[in-house]
């Protein structure tokens, strides 16, 4: 089992050990770094480093393609190191895949769960007296079997770094005359004493730069390789070196010639060791003009992948390995207001309290979908609200992805937002007309309905108020009918002001009925008068900044304004007049149907106090009129020719008075349910028959009947009577001399019967047939012939098919006239 084995980690005699190593190897010609690289490259993993562990701490020596965050400062708590555990074990460690580990310690190892690393594998590191003071490690991010030659290739790359081999002992000349110690290291190496002599050149030297060890040996540097720094000799710059001898490598950038005869920009690793023959600088030289070439061609790659990002309308937004801001497009900039020069690296501190979630609760740095694709290396979809100081609330829709690279590293996320307010907005206003329906339906008036309403408008456009006014049917003033605040901060002068027509954003609406849209009140003006320079200034106190109002309006009738006050400039006037319209046109239907049936309450009113009046007030002079000039036509023989005809007249228009309000007295009984019905076994043919005969005996008209010999209901036989003898009437009544008239009784279905009576005569205008049956009601085209009538019969007529749970209707009869329809069900309901 891979474990940590305390009392080897604090041996005494190790720690010292451990501290000398600490003092040499940084000053080592074979450069630790390089080192590490070579093992890198030969195992094929993405990470090597050389490090020294003591009791406490892991120290890095050397290392190739570790993360900034882990090595940076040049040493890491044990919590992070592997090294401690091959320093335990003294012989090589290996792991194949942490997470697959028997012990927890290695499953939930920092190097697995914060730097991605799946497996290791290392061999100790030894001083001359053979105490492992350290390992050469190499790390990989998938999970791979290591094979017994792939750790032997480690063991003896390892063993370049026991002092022997790095020349710090008094061993050191031996070891930089040894070809195949220094043919073993890939980077280019020469050895150069104070006077400029070169007393070692290795293999890789010779690829570089094209010289043979023959042609550079023993000779000044000027002779071959024509060493310079800062464009000079490289003798002045050896001379400090010497003098400083300094204990670590010192890096310079140099240029060095070619044997073909080009210069090579190269890096330069400097170092001073002691060797038997005195002090020898020791050059490794790395070839830079390949990688000036690719700088180039990164920083033209650069630079048109940044101008790309910049040309797109959407914005972009990426982190690196360690979560730190390294992009943001032009567009995004443009969101929080930074210029093009501004990156910040601090992404949690510009955020902070920035960003909602599309319900508007606060969204931390951590649950931007950034940083969650960063952590949880999954494609992340999200709306993401901006609320930044000055600006106005927008809308993004956000896709972020880790950025992995070919071997499984995690090198940053990526996020694309696109502004997506106006389509919310219009998604959250289909919401919002649904809202509006309910709290209308739901409400006694729309004084009632106001705060719902102002509440769903303002939850749907995010801001903070609005307001209804509507017309008073009394005085005819536009007057506040509510308002919403969401901020809940005292809004004293803001709302309940009492506008005058044509002043002020909500009298200018008033009186135009047209939409206002004030983007920036701050930018408005001062007012046409004091009272419009007061609300602005209170207004803009409050922090309203912008201003929409639309009139509600039920057709060409203006009934109020809708007024919303949003906290920061807005954009999308046409949209948001649109959606806004919407809901000011619901109101305008609720506010005018309400209207509407309060005047039908009002009208019906007047007809049932107009009935009372008739019923109660007129039947009894009437009765008396009625029996007083029938006693007078009994005594007529008396009177001369002209009182007879007096008291003749007297009596008819009495009689069709006590008709009238006989009529009206049944209808108000029928609506009322005072009037019972009789409810029994009739034969409706029999009473369509006797209805017929004397039809035709009163007026003379053509009658032709199509009746079923027998056709039984239940119903009260003498209101059905009077329905059909009104109905035989009325067609008589309306049909020219010559007219005719069909009477047609059918079974509809098992439970109902039909009854059609149709005339020729001069029909009912199409737009008038809906209100024939209403009380007093007459058709144009009647009163345009002068044909007498109360527009009593046929609501009388409705009122009782109506109490039979029948249906009666007009329909046109071609060519001309109408046909009356009856329908009555076969059994009366209980």
């Amino acid at each position: 089992m891979i474990v940590a084995n305390e009392a080897v980690l604090r041996d005494p005699v190790r720690l010292s050990a451990v501290q000398r190593a600490r003092r040499e190897l940084p000053v080592a010609p074979l450069s630790a770094d390089g080192i590490a690289r070579l093992a890198a490259r030969l195992l094929d993993a993405p990470m090597a480093a050389v490090t020294l562990v003591d009791a406490e701490q892991e120290h890095f020596v050397g290392g190739h393609n570790l993360p900034a965050s882990l090595a940076g400062a040049g040493h890491a708590p044990l919590a992070y190191s592997v090294c401690k555990y091959i320093v335990s074990q003294d012989h090589p460690v290996i792991s194949g895949d942490l997470l697959g580990e028997q012990s927890r310690e290695l499953r939930e190892h920092v190097l697995a769960e914060q730097f991605g690393v799946r497996a290791f594998a290392g061999v100790p590191v030894r001083d001359d007296d053979d105490h492992p003071v350290g390992s050469l490690t190499v790390l990989d991010t998938a999970a791979r079997e290591w094979t017994g030659e792939q750790v032997a290739i480690l063991v003896e790359i390892a063993e370049l770094l026991r002092p022997a081999a790095t020349g710090i002992s008094t061993r050191a000349v031996d070891t930089l005359d040894s070809a195949a110690l220094l043919d073993s290291v890939q980077e280019a190496f020469l050895a150069v004493t104070p006077d400029g002599i070169v007393a070692g050149f290795n293999r890789a030297a010779q690829q570089t730069l094209g010289f043979t060890a023959e042609d550079v040996y023993g000779r000044h540097l000027d002779e071959s390789l024509e060493l310079a720094y800062d464009d000079q000799p490289i003798g002045a710059a050896l001379q400090r070196l010497f003098a400083a001898a300094p204990r670590r490598p010192v890096v310079r950038e140099l240029s060095v010639r070619h044997k073909d005869g080009h210069r090579l920009a190269s890096r330069a690793s400097l170092s001073v060791i002691p060797s038997a023959g005195g002090p020898l600088a020791c050059v490794f030289l790395t070839d830079l003009s390949g990688e000036t070439a690719a700088q180039e061609l990164a920083d033209r790659h650069g630079s048109f992948l940044s101008a790309l990002l910049d040309s797109l309308s959407v914005g972009v937004i990426a982190c690196d390995d360690t979560g730190r801001t390294v992009l943001l497009n032009r567009a995004l900039r443009e969101v929080v207001g930074w210029s093009d020069e501004e990156v910040p690296a601090d992404y949690p501190a510009w955020v902070d309290g920035a960003l909602r979630h599309d319900d508007l609760r606060l969204m931390t740095w951590q649950q931007t979908p950034m940083m969650r694709a960063f952590h949880t290396r999954q494609t992340v979809t999200d709306d993401v609200v901006t609320v930044f100081p000055g600006h106005r609330t927008r809308t993004f829709a956000s896709t972020a992805q880790p950025i992995i690279a070919g071997d499984g590293r995690r090198l940053g996320a990526v996020a694309v937002a696109h502004e997506v307010t106006a389509m919310r907005r219009a998604e959250r206003f289909r919401d919002c007309h649904r809202q509006v329906e309910y709290a209308l339906r739901t409400a006694t008036s729309a004084y009632d309905a106001a705060p719902d309403i102002l509440r769903a408008v303002t939850t749907s456009l995010n801001w903070p108020c609005a307001e209804l006014f509507l017309v008073d049917e009394a005085t005819a003033d536009l007057r506040s009918a509510g308002h919403y605040d969401a901020t809940g901060a005292a809004q004293d002068g803001l709302f309940g002001q009492t506008p005058s027509r044509g002043q002020g954003v909500i009298g200018r609406v008033w009186q135009t009925g047209q939409p206002i849209w004030v983007p920036d009140l701050a930018d408005a003006g001062h007012g046409e008068n004091p009272d419009d320079r007061a609300h602005l200034r209170v207004c803009l106190a409050h922090g309203i900044r912008t201003v929409l109002a639309v009139p509600v309006r039920d057709g060409g009738t203006l009934l109020g304004v809708l007024a919303c006050y949003a906290g920061a400039p807005e954009f999308h006037e046409d949209l948001l007049t649109v959606l806004l319209d919407g809901v000011a046109a619901q109101i305008g239907v609720y506010v005018a149907l309400r209207r509407a049936e309060q005047l039908t309450r009002q009208l019906t009113r007047a007809q049932d106090d107009f009935v009372d009046l008739v019923g109660h007030e007129l039947r009894t002079p009437l009765t008396s009129i009625a029996a007083n000039a029938e006693l007078l036509a009994e005594d007529a023989a008396l009177l001369d020719r002209e009182h007879q005809q007096m008291i003749r007249v007297i009596g008819r228009n009495a009689a069709a008075l006590q008709q009238t309000v006989g009529t009206l007295l049944d209808l108000a009984g029928l609506d009322s349910g005072h009037v019972e019905l009789t409810s029994e076994r009739c034969d409706l043919a029999a009473i369509v028959s006797g209805c017929v005969a004397t039809a035709r005996t009163d007026t003379g008209l053509s009658i032709d009947v199509d009746v079923l010999d027998a056709s039984p209901i239940h119903g009260d036989a003498e209101r059905l009577r009077q329905v059909i003898t009104d109905l035989l009437s009325n067609a008589a009544k309306y049909s020219p001399a010559d007219g005719r008239i069909h009477v047609r009784l059918d079974t509809g279905d098992d439970d109902t019967v039909e009854l059609c009576i149709a005339d020729t005569g001069i029909g009912t205008p199409a737009g008038e047939r809906a209100r024939v049956f209403d009380r007093f009601f007459r058709g144009s085209n009647v009163r345009h012939h002068g044909i007498p009538g109360s527009g009593l019969g046929l609501s009388l007529a409705h009122a009782i098919v109506r109490r039979h749970h029948g249906s009666i209707t007009l329909d046109p009869n071609q060519p001309n006239g109408t046909i009356a329809r009856v329908r009555l069900p076969r059994s009366s309901p209980a």
